[in-house]
């Protein structure tokens, strides 16, 4: 379990809450071990005559004196007990409050060590977290090779996207938790008590003890064996159920279009296909659950037969007293039902050693380029941007999204880009703020390489309004202010006006800080829409990107809030890709795309006389198209 135990290793950050959870899980142990000791002159006492502590002290002496051992001090002796039933009652007080001192020290142990274990899951979570962000946009929503080069799209083997990134965050994390909480709190509480009710038997009887102990390596390879089978079925039951979980997800963000297409079956056989499959991973992990912990018990039944044979003998010869093998005895049933759970737990640990692996393929996933230290700040554009020969194709994609774009944008123009569905448009504009980076060709911001340069610093410079909005739970003002939070309320209120959204916003209880539920889900396409480019005025960018920003918005509010863009674009570069032809032709320049190629460059009549793909364009897919064409359609030039 190498991905485990390096985890694992993370809690010795916290080494001294361990070593004082150790301590008392050694002073657990050992209570045990004192408590059994305790007990053994009442166990004496059961077995032969009714003696008094001193009486049985004297005689322990005695015995020591010949053969030259340890004996008990005569000033500890003359204060004991010399009747039975004062000796008992003496005895068991003892061992009461040394179980009262073991108790005590197995909650330190148990508080101590969950601390460590959720201090150390909380940072593996945000450590894993803070990569996800991190990564390339492509590996984090198509998944890529973990572990490998990911500046660059790429077909890999495994996914980290949706789903499956927030399963490997909770589900994944939590089982790491329950393998670390078996590893430094259940595990060692039992094997503290093992341990102490080993000394025991040890001190009774060393070689008996000693033969048990020899004989028990063969629980132990039955243990690693099933361990090892349940890991493999959980790792795969764990990836098997991130999809369960993206299905679900899916099924219930788009309830209405499931019910809309009378779906609803379909997406329940999905579902219960992959709940299909975590169920199989699950039953072979069931399975070697099952059996581990029979065949243990059965080993242990038959190493205590060996035990009773052995002892029989040595009692028949005289080397071993009937009370000492009792003793003896008593010591490794205690050990032995004190370490039998390590079955269990380390089951447990195999568990999550999958866990484990999955969470360490997502930490050790390579960051989005750009974020290096000693990158070159990129100054705020002033002159140009250039895209030069620029090619970047999807995985698993025949053709290349983007094939071998070359165009020059001057700052403070407003360029549109248009073309048929999948010809590249949002691509094109991921690359000007580096959500892609393109497999050949080069992108330039007044002359910068933008691979050269700071990403954070490129960004800073960017506005952007996409085609789906992305409003986060809190309050207008929280997602108005989320790419500039040290905004004031006056400057929030300034981009409100502009983006025409005050008209909505200060009809909300509590106006600017009424609180927006997850996804925006309480206010309209419309609304959402105009807080996104709320945002975008607010960050003051150098260039704005408008990727159908308007989409979602009525004719009437597109006019008024063009206006505002229009006021808000001057000194600044502005991108548009648009599915309205008034939001087209308002642009300095309109860039056609097709198949991932600029098929054309011009205004609206320059291209409406001269370029085919565009006047198809304008008739059937940008909105108002009809009325756009600005001739009659029946005539021949725009047939």
């Amino acid at each position: 379990m190498p991905a485990f135990w390096r985890l694992a290793r993370l809690m010795l950050d916290f080494k001294g809450r361990i070593a004082l959870a150790l301590l008392c899980a050694t002073l657990s142990g050992g209570g045990l071990a004192a408590g059994l000791l305790s007990a053994s002159p009442i166990i004496d006492g059961l077995l032969g005559e009714h003696k008094g502590l001193r009486e049985l002290a004297d005689v322990a002496n005695a015995k020591a004196a010949e053969s030259g051992g340890w004996q008990y001090p005569q000033w500890v002796v003359v204060r004991l007990p010399e009747d039975a039933w004062t000796s008992v009652v003496m005895l068991v007080s003892l061992v009461a409050l040394l179980a009262i001192f073991a108790g005590l020290a197995q909650f330190g142990h148990s508080f101590l060590s969950l601390t460590v274990v959720h201090r150390t899951v909380m940072r593996v979570r945000r450590q894993a977290f803070r990569a996800l962000l991190f990564m390339p946009l492509l590996a984090a929503q198509q998944g890529v090779g973990l572990g490998e080069d990911t500046s660059k799209p790429a077909a890999g083997k495994a996914s980290v996207g949706g789903s499956d990134a927030v399963s490997r965050l909770i589900a994944d994390a939590d089982q790491l938790a329950y393998g670390f909480e078996a590893l430094v709190s259940k595990a060692v509480t039992q094997v503290t008590k093992g341990l102490g009710a080993l000394a025991f038997a040890f001190i009774i009887n060393w070689w008996l003890s000693l033969l048990a102990i020899v004989i028990a390596p063969a629980v132990w390879g039955v243990i690693r064996y099933f361990g090892r089978r349940i890991k493999r079925a959980s790792k795969a039951a764990m990836g098997h159920r991130s999809q369960l979980l993206s299905i679900a997800t899916e099924a219930a963000q788009a309830l209405r279009v499931v019910k809309a297409y009378t779906a609803e079956r379909r997406e329940a056989h999905r579902f219960s296909l992959a709940n299909r499959r975590v169920y199989h991973q699950m039953l072979k992990a069931r399975t070697a659950r099952a059996l581990s912990k029979p065949f243990v018990e059965v080993l242990t039944v038959f190493i205590l037969v060996v035990l009773v044979l052995v002892a029989f003998w040595a009692i028949e010869q005289g080397k071993l007293e009937t009370g000492d093998f009792i003793k003896v005895l008593a010591g490794l049933a205690l050990a032995g039902a004190a370490l039998k759970p390590l079955t269990g737990l380390l089951n447990d640990m195999q568990t999550s050693a999958g866990a484990a692996e999955r969470l360490e393929e997502l930490l050790h996933a390579h960051p989005e380029p750009g974020h290096e230290p000693g990158l070159e700040r990129l100054p705020r554009h002033r002159r140009t941007i250039e895209f030069i020969d620029v090619v970047l194709r999807y995985p698993g994609a025949s053709m290349p999204a983007v094939n071998g774009v070359s165009l020059t944008i001057t700052h403070g123009e407003r360029v549109a880009i248009v073309g048929p569905n999948g010809s590249g448009k949002t691509t094109l504009l991921g690359m000007l703020y580096r959500l892609y980076d393109p497999q050949e060709g080069t992108v330039r911001i007044d002359g910068f390489d933008l691979s050269k340069v700071s990403v954070r610093s490129l960004r800073k410079q960017v506005g952007l309004v996409s085609q789906e909005t992305v409003l986060f739970e809190g309050t207008v003002r929280d997602n108005v202010a989320y790419g500039r939070p040290s905004a004031t309320d006056a400057q929030v209120l300034d981009a409100l006006e502009s983006a025409r959204a005050m008209e909505f916003v200060e009809r909300l209880p509590g106006g600017i800080h009424a609180h927006i539920a997850e996804r925006g889900t309480t206010l309209s396409g419309g609304q959402r829409q105009r807080l996104a480019i709320a945002r975008a005025i607010l960050r003051n960018p150098a260039i704005l990107i408008l990727d159908e920003a308007t989409s979602m918005i009525d004719a009437a509010s597109e006019a008024r809030i063009n206006e505002a863009l229009d006021e808000f674009g001057k000194g600044r570069t502005t991108v548009v890709v648009a599915h309205r032809l008034s939001t087209v032709r308002r642009a300095d320049r309109i860039v056609v795309l097709g198949a991932g190629k600029v098929v054309d460059i011009g205004t609206h009549e320059q291209l409406l006389a001269r370029c085919d793909l565009y006047r198809d364009l304008a008739r059937t897919q940008l909105l108002g198209g009809d009325e756009g064409m600005g001739t009659d359609r029946s005539s021949p030039q725009h047939s």
